[in-house]
């Protein structure tokens, strides 16, 4: 997009300038002709060619008419290319004010107007400066990236000089998300071989045991037997919700849905996660409102999602805690809410729970995988709903979501 639109501009331009010297020839040579028309009053002229001429005269005209409008029709598909691009374009002459910006750059720079402004007052970067000064001074293509801390935003300047004029291109990318898929992607590499190098360690050092001596001694052969068992597991249910979850991310994901009552799926949910919720001394119960609509789900995926909810909300309540599964009608949708009295969550750890194998180290130690919350994000979303979490450090934490109800 960005060649393109370099491309159009130095081509707008050189056909302004040929129609601009077609016409003001023409205007000279029919200023010249009529200057020898007056100097030579016996001058004679032939009707035929002052026909001949007048038709020349009309069909340049005509063609010069017809060249206006085409250029005319460019400009305006240029204009709309460029309003519609999310990249920013400024224009800006030899001392650096701004000629021309679309809508993007006002928008990237935070201001409602540039034009006829300088590049320092719209960027406000002396980097980004910099770069359009080297640019003005070498005559070359300069690129420059920076960040902007208070708004979190990374952007990226590319200053192209004008070959005809003294003037500069600059075009500016925002480059946030690619850096922030960027940082996704290397934190899930490291967590990933965080979370595979703990079991692996723990498997290679039984296995050393066991042919050292160990198996000599049944007693304690069996324990390390089981204690294979156990991490094998562990492994074993990453793996597969690493798969679940790239099926899921990949769209590939299947959806059986059919209309169920909202209580249904919780008591569901609370028959399945009661026992363990018994033993850690914690009270589960469930609250919702009469005659709510019904909503049109896959069952086993929807009540996979409480039943992580509910495990996460009883590992992190201490024994005497409550768990509360909830539901109610919000505006064409049902609401669900899983709330707990546990340790809760660090206010800037929140927004990340969802992020794969996130684990919030101050006070979610202990077992799991740390994708089940990511996994749950994403059913929630192929159901067409959303999925947020509310704590308070010390008192607990709710996990909200919500579903489109089946008579929308």
């Amino acid at each position: 997009m960005n060649t393109f639109t370099i491309i159009s501009l130095i081509v707008l331009f050189i056909i302004a300038l040929w129609f601009a010297w077609r016409y003001f020839d023409l205007r000279r040579h029919l200023d010249q002709y009529a200057n020898l028309i007056r100097q030579q009053n016996d001058l004679h002229i032939d009707a035929k060619e002052l026909q001949n001429l007048s038709s020349a005269v009309t069909s340049l005209i005509a063609s010069f008419n017809m060249r206006h409008s085409t250029l005319d029709e460019e400009r305006a598909r240029l204009a709309t290319v460029l309003d519609q691009i999310t990249d920013g374009v400024l224009i800006a002459d030899e001392q650096g004010l701004i000629q021309f910006a679309n809508p993007a750059a006002g928008k990237l720079f935070q201001t409602s107007n540039p034009l006829n402004r300088s590049i320092a007052e719209v960027v406000r970067n002396h980097q980004l400066v910099e770069a359009w000064r080297r640019s003005q001074q070498t005559r070359k293509m300069q690129s420059e990236s920076i960040e902007v801390p208070t708004r979190h935003q990374f952007l990226q300047l590319v200053v192209i000089p004008d070959k005809h004029t003294s003037g500069s291109l600059l075009l500016v990318q925002d480059l946030t998300r690619l850096r922030r898929l960027e940082t996704v992607r290397r934190d899930f590499v490291s967590n990933l071989s965080h979370e595979l190098r703990t079991p692996l360690a723990s498997l290679k050092a039984l296995a050393e045991t066991l042919q050292e001596g160990a198996l000599e001694d049944p007693p304690a052969a069996r324990r390390f037997i089981d204690q294979i068992h156990t991490e094998v597991d562990a492994l074993t249910q990453m793996v597969t919700e690493l798969l679940e979850l790239s099926r899921i991310e990949s769209g590939r994901l299947s959806l059986d849905l059919e209309p169920v009552a909202a209580h249904d799926l919780l008591n569901s949910a609370s028959k399945r996660m009661q026992l363990q919720a018994e033993r850690a001394g914690i009270t589960l119960r469930v609250e919702y409102v009469d005659d709510l609509p019904k909503i049109r789900i896959d069952s086993q995926r929807l009540e996979q999602v409480v039943v992580n909810l509910i495990h996460n909300a009883v590992k992190f309540t201490r024994p005497g805690g409550e768990v509360v599964l909830l539901a109610g009608s919000d505006y064409g949708f049902v609401r669900f809410a899983v709330r707990d009295t546990g340790v809760g969550i660090p206010a800037d750890e929140v927004t990340r729970i969802f992020e794969r194998f996130y684990r919030v180290d101050k006070s979610r130690t202990g077992s799991g995988t740390g994708l089940g919350l990511s996994i749950a994000k994403h059913i929630v979303e192929a159901h067409a709903g959303k999925i947020w979490a509310e704590s308070i450090e010390g008192e607990g934490s709710t996990f909200f979501f919500t579903i489109p109800s089946a008579n929308v």
